[in-house]
């Protein structure tokens, strides 16, 4: 399969840079959001294109097609990428599934949180039944930063190396070759439960911050996580559960990148050869990332849902031990008044939780 034709489904950061990165490079691009959402397609639509920002230049790229019509939207699209949130794959299955064609590729381009079992099993519960393909990234392709209001995007890094699984993961073969043609720095993961643990975000996001908490609240909105908030004191958190997770993946089979690694080769870090504070408070691609500028923003409430719990979740299943991630999901939930173990992800909700190790591994 040959792509010309891309919709992407969510006009955040990621789907912003997205429409103007591969309107850039030549492909027909339709940017898709939902009604709710619809005014950060105004100025777009208005000038019929995006500012991209790039080096220290900038252009102007014009974008095919901007809709909020989701029948509109990927009539004529070989491939459609979702760069949504992991809380909104649900809602987004609800709206996608019976459109779509199952020729077409779904391509959940965002931080990995089972999405594309998720996306399934809702498809299922509504009584569709068909044979997608569909596949997902462990995080996005992209260092950037998008403004709808201007219709401008400030990208600083086009990621070096994401891992990619199809689900299920028989299919990964297949549809990475397709989605190479959008993306040459994917590569092959063992399955999505490899592709989800490969997330770095819930490692690196919501325990630093929750230690940061009261200098954002005090900040009103002028906080630097990455390089003020990333301490000597704070980055022992860090390494806590860089650590569980690292045992966890490999109680499953995966040798999981570390903290330094992954960002290293990710492009994040321009080096390795010093310790991951100094990396973080260094980084030229995070130090100009303001953020979190409040304690209920996705750094803790999504990082703790969709990533911490599940891991916890995966702990119990292979006998680890995850304390650090444990206090993190409790402290959070109490500064938030949330009960993060009730609503995050678990095996449970995605259909899994009676399944042994290894049936869980054969059935991805």
């Amino acid at each position: 399969m040959t792509i010309s034709n891309v919709t992407i489904i969510g006009a955040g950061n990621g789907g912003i840079t997205a429409a103007a990165d591969l309107s850039d490079r030549g492909f027909k691009v339709t940017l898709y959001e939902n009604e709710k959402f619809a005014s950060n397609l105004e100025k777009i639509n208005e000038l019929g294109g995006i500012y991209l920002q790039e080096d220290g230049k900038e252009k102007f790229v014009k974008v095919e097609k901007v809709t909020s019509d989701i029948e509109e939207a990927v009539k004529s699209a070989e491939v459609i990428m979702l760069t949504i949130p992991g809380f909104a794959i649900e809602t987004m299955a609800k709206d996608l599934a019976p459109v779509v064609d199952e020729n077409q590729v779904i391509l959940l381009n965002g931080a990995g949180a089972m999405g594309t079992l998720r996306f399934v099993n809702e498809m299922k519960t509504l009584g569709i039944n068909k044979k997608l393909k569909i596949g997902e990234t462990n995080s996005l392709t992209y260092g950037t930063r998008a403004f709808p209001e201007t219709a401008k995007v400030e990208l600083g890094l086009r990621v070096k190396k994401l891992f990619f699984s199809a689900y299920p993961a028989e299919n990964t073969a297949e549809l990475i070759k397709v989605c190479r043609q959008l993306y040459d720095c994917l590569v092959p993961a063992q399955n999505i439960l490899h592709s989800t643990m490969e997330n770095g975000n819930p490692e690196v996001h919501p325990g630093p911050s929750l230690l940061n908490s009261g200098r954002i609240d005090y900040s009103n909105g002028e906080f630097y996580l990455y390089k003020e908030g990333i301490t000597e004191h704070t980055v022992r958190l860090l390494r806590g559960i860089e650590a569980e997770r690292i045992a966890i993946g490999k109680a499953f089979g995966f040798e999981l990148e570390d903290a330094i690694t992954s960002r290293y080769n990710r492009g994040y870090f321009d080096r390795n050869d010093l310790s991951l504070q100094e990396l973080f408070n260094t980084s030229k691609v995070y130090g100009d990332i303001k953020g979190p500028t409040a304690v209920d923003s996705r750094y803790f409430t999504e990082d703790i849902s969709e990533g911490l719990v599940f891991w916890s979740n995966l702990g119990r299943i292979v006998n680890v031990s995850t304390p650090n991630i444990d206090s993190v999901i409790t402290i959070g939930g109490t500064i938030l008044d949330r009960d993060f173990y009730q609503e995050g992800l678990t095996l449970e909700k995605i259909g899994l939780a009676d399944l042994s190790k290894d049936n869980l591994i054969n059935s991805l």
